[in-house]
């Protein structure tokens, strides 16, 4: 157990660290966007997901070196002793790392007024990410048979790797980027879903998944003291793609689609609200005399519901939206 204490405070340390120096380093090569919703929009560095990739490929990558060259101590929860459960880690560690990749090439390229990165074109998005499913859908990673809300265990066959594996991942790296723009709101609802899925998997003795969700989520955590308001960093596409692709390979490799279908719910209502406006619409608003008004007399995004009223500030309507995860996400444990 202490392994797995050190690979939480390794994965820690490490973006703490990083995070300062990719601030400096973003801003010396000129990857800075406007923060939208403060009154005087000032420039601030985008992608923070390279912070936080990095804290959790180094704690994925200390524990498999302890694993490798002093297999004979017990940690206890027999983790990754077969070459199946590392074959999966391996997989899900890479899907990650080629999602935050794609995210970071469309943080790469910033509009001429800073307004935000332009780097990839809306079909390019999930095409590009359709390739972080080929490590999982190779090696078979999850298992065929699946829970489904209501419907309860149905066996797809092999219709799982090869059609439902890409369309998950897919899906939910895109999702979480849909649900954006506040400071702190992507990290924090991320650390609170991958958390609770983390917390899930653990219970449900599905430790492999258990592990990727114990070492990601304190990345996440110190990455979210400097992407707090005011942020002096954004999370940008790199960051976002990351926690929607991590949610996929927590529910494949730990075969919990239902739970994370359960926890994806405030995506789905975001999908919905978007496609109203035809997927145009901004979650973020303006803020005035200190407050965040929303560009829209409609709501067309989660975050409109508090926007709209113009009471509430950039901070509150962030923890008005963490509290939306926490309480979706803790419905894992009664549905």
């Amino acid at each position: 157990m202490s392994l797995i204490l050190f690979c939480v405070f390794l994965s820690f340390a490490i973006a703490w660290f990083i995070t300062p120096w990719l601030i400096r380093y973003l801003r010396r090569i000129g990857i800075i966007v406007r923060d939208a919703n403060k009154e005087r929009q000032p420039l601030v560095p985008i992608s923070g997901g390279l912070a936080v990739f990095s804290g959790f490929f180094g704690g994925i990558m200390f524990f498999v070196f302890y694993r490798t060259f002093f297999p004979g101590v017990d940690i206890g929860y027999h983790l990754v002793l077969t070459p199946k459960e590392l074959l999966s880690l391996f997989s899900g560690l890479l899907t990650i790392f080629i999602i935050a990749l794609v995210g970071f090439l469309d943080d790469l390229v910033i509009k001429p007024n800073k307004e935000a990165s332009s780097g990839l074109r809306q079909w390019q998005k999930p095409l590009l990410t359709l390739t972080a499913s080929v490590p999982l859908m190779v090696v078979n990673v999850g298992t065929m048979v699946m829970a489904v809300p209501f419907l309860g265990k149905v066996n797809f066959g092999i219709l799982y790797p090869l059609v439902l594996v890409p369309i998950g991942v897919v899906g939910a790296s895109n999702m979480v980027n849909m649900l954006a723009g506040f400071n702190g709101m992507e990290t924090g609802m991320g650390i609170i879903n991958i958390g609770m899925l983390g917390l899930y998997a653990f219970v449900y003795e599905r430790y492999v998944a258990a592990l990727i969700a114990a070492i990601l989520c304190p990345a996440l955590l110190a990455f979210y003291y400097y992407n707090r308001y005011p942020a002096k960093i954004l999370p940008g596409d790199s960051l976002t793609y990351l926690v929607g692709g991590a949610m996929a390979v927590l529910a494949i490799v730990g075969n919990m689609e239902r739970a994370a279908l359960i926890v994806s719910i405030p995506f789905f209502i975001e999908f919905i609200l978007k496609s109203r406006k035809r997927f145009k619409a901004d979650s973020y608003g303006f803020c005035k005399d200190g407050t965040i008004h929303s560009k829209y007399d409609k709501i067309y995004s989660i975050p409109h519901l508090f926007s709209r009223t113009g009471k509430f500030t950039e901070k509150q309507i962030t923890y008005f939206m963490m509290a939306i995860a926490l309480l979706f996400s803790s419905l894992i444990w009664v549905v």
